[in-house]
């Protein structure tokens, strides 16, 4: 009964708006879907990660019962990890929810519109070209990808389909990074000279799991399938549940925590990603096995591509001293736009005395609070979630809903997966890493970089 009525729903969207859609530039099929706007949308998850359970999932039940959206799948290679997902769904959703051992049994289910992807990271853009080939919306965590092949093949396929993709950098739902944006794209802010990116913690458990790793057995998982296109390795429980510690399998920390702030840099400033970058750091304190750095600085060369105009940024993280916390502030001659307090603020402008000196003017900026604006995010019932991401995965469903273009499209998520690799490959190399634009490579060394 419920298949006979969504099938009506969507031949009656797509009679009524033969004629419409074309003057609004999209196909009849994908205005279906703000006609059928009574339709229930049916999810499903690629992966019960402890992100979906604990953030995603919260997010997605702020809005999900308002815009008639429902999960009806989810896939995951681990029999333990699948068995605790079901259950905690079926509990929260209160009816059954179909087990897939895998993503092909997932996208066999009828009438899957969309998915939530919330995998190991170097999984994330082969997921997602899954996804889209199998004619459904996604939600894709970050980073997007971690290899520029990957990234390349990602991209193509989500552009030569009608399918909306949206990266989970949720900044980009986030009022204060709204007017952040708007602020210096409408040139209040003067020319950017320097950006610092920070993000310390002191925790000695993240990204650990020993109680998992001691649980996992081989035979219970498809080690082969997990490893996707990397190379071949020998099953290894860490790497399975414990993957960002380890390349190839994640960058660690640009990929997981960088992503998220370079991404503001390129949205910000309409930069499609860096001219060049250097790395150090090491693993100084967590000398657990790990392959990934506990501590490191990145510094980047943003501008114009043949031009000495432009600015620096760095990203500086380490794991066992949280001074300094997490965020971002933007520099101009004229003051701070800082993303931690949400102010701009003349701090460090260039003051009447010591322009005087030089025959110049004093350039202070006026006080500006970033969060106290006319702009207002949507965010439902609080079923939990942080409220960046609850407004990110909302503006996801309005999006599936309507056919427009998402807060963080695909080209966002393609733009930090190239600030992210050319980082890696610094760090990996140890020289600078640089952009072939022709060839759309990450080069160190004079070398393409792959692993």
């Amino acid at each position: 009964m419920e298949n006979s009525r969504r099938k009506f729903i969507k031949q009656s969207a797509v009679f009524a708006a033969a004629t419409y859609a074309g003057t609004m530039g999209m196909s009849a099929k994908s205005y279906g879907r703000i006609i059928g706007a009574n339709d229930r949308v049916r999810v499903g998850v690629v992966g019960f990660s402890d992100r979906f359970k604990d953030t995603l999932l919260p997010c997605f039940l702020n809005h999900n019962k308002e815009l008639n959206f429902d999960i009806v799948g989810l896939s995951d290679l681990w029999n333990y990890r699948r068995d605790l997902g079901i259950a905690h769904l079926k509990g929260k959703f209160g009816h059954d929810i179909k087990a897939c051992r895998n993503n092909d049994e997932l996208y066999a289910t009828k009438d899957l519109d969309a998915v939530i992807i919330s995998t190991a990271d170097f999984q994330h853009a082969l997921h997602t070209v899954e996804a889209v080939k199998a004619n459904c919306d996604a939600y894709v965590e970050k980073p997007f990808a971690e290899t520029m092949d990957d990234a390349k093949a990602a991209f193509k396929a989500v552009k030569a389909s009608k399918q909306i993709v949206q990266i989970g950098s949720q900044r980009r739902s986030g009022e204060n990074y709204i007017n952040a944006a708007k602020f210096i794209q409408d040139g209040k802010f003067g020319p950017i000279t320097a950006v610092d990116l920070v993000w310390n913690v002191n925790q000695p458990g993240r990204w650990r799991r020993p109680d998992l790793v001691a649980k996992l057995k081989e035979e219970d998982i498809d080690w082969k399938r997990f490893l996707l296109n990397r190379p071949n390795e020998a099953f290894d429980p860490r790497k399975y549940l414990e993957y960002r510690l380890f390349w190839p399998y994640s960058s660690g920390m640009p990929g997981q925590w960088m992503s998220h702030q370079i991404d503001t840099v390129h949205w910000f400033t309409n930069l499609k990603h860096p001219r060049s970058v250097v790395a150090n750091g090491g693993i100084y304190t967590w000398k657990d096995g790990r392959r990934n750095w506990d501590s490191m600085v990145a510094v980047f060369d943003y501008g114009q591509p043949d031009t000495t105009d432009g600015f620096q940024v760095t990203f500086t993280s380490r794991m066992q001293n949280s001074v300094g916390d997490v965020g971002e502030v933007y520099y101009s001659n004229g003051g701070e736009l800082n993303l931690m307090t949400n102010k701009v603020s003349p701090k460090g402008g260039l003051r009447e005395k010591e322009a005087a000196a030089m025959g110049l003017k004093a350039n202070l900026l006026p006080e500006f609070d970033l969060s106290k604006t006319e702009i207002k995010a949507a965010t439902g019932a609080n079923m939990g979630g942080d409220a960046l991401t609850s407004g990110h995965m909302r503006n996801w469903m309005e999006c599936v809903r309507s056919r427009k273009t998402p807060n963080a499209p695909v080209e966002a998520g393609y733009s930090h997966s190239i600030a992210n690799i050319m980082t890696n490959a610094a760090v990996r190399t140890g020289a600078k890493a640089v952009f072939d634009e022709g060839k759309q490579e990450v080069i160190a060394n004079g070398k393409v970089f792959k692993y």
